[in-house]
């Protein structure tokens, strides 16, 4: 069996030809900077030894990565895993290689990467983590490289962002039930469920008072198999409820737990999703959910980096607003 040839590196055509790696880097560019004779010596070595550029010989000459940074939370959602499809799908087709950092639902573990992304010179970062606030994402100015944030509404001369808007569809659903429904809400609050839980959560409850409604907020574990126990437990008692879930995936919990303790779904429990993945969809009942397309977002967030980076992006807001997917799980 025979043995590949190692790869031969621009440091090995810096040293046969008695210059330096940025020297190398600006021939292969074909910088107007070097010398004929040094660059006919150098195009002599790399002939010689079949080099074949790499991404490090073009960063040495344009101090440009092809890098991006991606900040996320956690890999394990579907919503993420979406996200991370439109965010490669855009940085193949633009040449951009991904460096992926996560963080475990902590604030410091979030601002770490941050530290970590940016002393790896990436030419710009994508952070979709939903821990951090305003002050955290100022101190970004400071490393003056290009940042999109995803969930937030921040933006500066480096620094631009994707909100979402969930509140007032929110507002919307909850007011339309008031006047249709004959069921009390119950809110899912899930531990280190992030801004946009807790955005979601204030409207919910400031919708029932505003209205002089009863209304529910029940801790749950961020976990199918807990959430489902926890339902077995709460249907033996409760017989008519409607549920708001973070995610669909909590959300099919509540849904067989309901259905596998006889109760009929909408008639006795309701259920919506705020993140809705394609889980409200292949389960049966359907859920119905609040939707954003996250591979678009992903999209939308490489395309505003790359423009960020060659001072080109004139909106550096740019909102996706949720639209509610009335399915199975809910009568209106």
């Amino acid at each position: 069996m025979g043995y590949e040839k190692n790869r031969v590196t621009i440091y090995e055509v810096a040293k046969q030809s008695g210059v330096s790696l940025a020297t190398v880097s600006r021939v292969i560019n074909n910088s107007d900077s070097v010398k004929d004779d040094t660059k006919n010596k150098v195009m002599a070595v790399i002939k010689k030894l079949g080099y074949k550029p790499s991404g490090l010989a073009q960063a040495l000459a344009t101090n440009k990565t092809t890098t991006l940074g991606v900040i996320i939370s956690s890999a394990n959602y579907v919503y993420i895993s979406n996200f991370l499809n439109g965010v490669t799908e855009i940085c193949k087709t633009k040449g951009f290689g991904i460096s992926l950092y996560t963080t475990s639902h902590s604030k410091e573990d979030a601002a770490s990467c941050i530290e970590k992304a940016i002393k790896s010179h990436v030419d710009g970062v994508v952070i979709f983590d939903d821990e951090l606030n305003d002050e955290d994402y100022n101190i970004l100015n400071d490393y003056e490289v290009p940042v999109v944030v995803i969930n937030n509404n921040i933006s500066s001369s480096r620094i631009a962002c994707i909100p979402f808007g969930y509140e007032h569809l929110i507002i919307r659903i909850i007011t339309d039930y008031f006047n249709k429904g004959d069921k009390k809400m119950t809110f899912l609050h899930v531990h280190n469920g992030g801004r946009l839980l807790r955005r979601v959560e204030n409207a919910f409850i400031k919708t029932h008072l505003d209205n002089d409604k009863t209304y529910e907020v029940v801790n749950c574990d961020d976990s199918y198999l807990r959430t489902y126990k926890d339902f077995m437990e709460r249907f033996k008692t409760r017989r008519k409820e409607y549920i708001i879930a973070y995610r669909d995936s909590i959300a099919a919990a509540v849904l067989n737990a309901a259905t596998d303790s006889g109760l009929s779904v909408p008639d006795d429990i309701e259920v919506l999703s705020i993140i809705g993945t394609k889980y409200s969809w292949i389960m049966r009942p359907q859920i119905s959910s609040m939707h954003i397309d996250m591979q678009e977002v992903g999209k939308r967030a490489v395309y505003m980096l790359t423009d960020l980076i060659e001072n080109n992006l004139q909106d550096k807001i740019y909102k996706f607003e949720s639209v509610y997917i009335k399915r199975d799980s809910t009568k209106f």
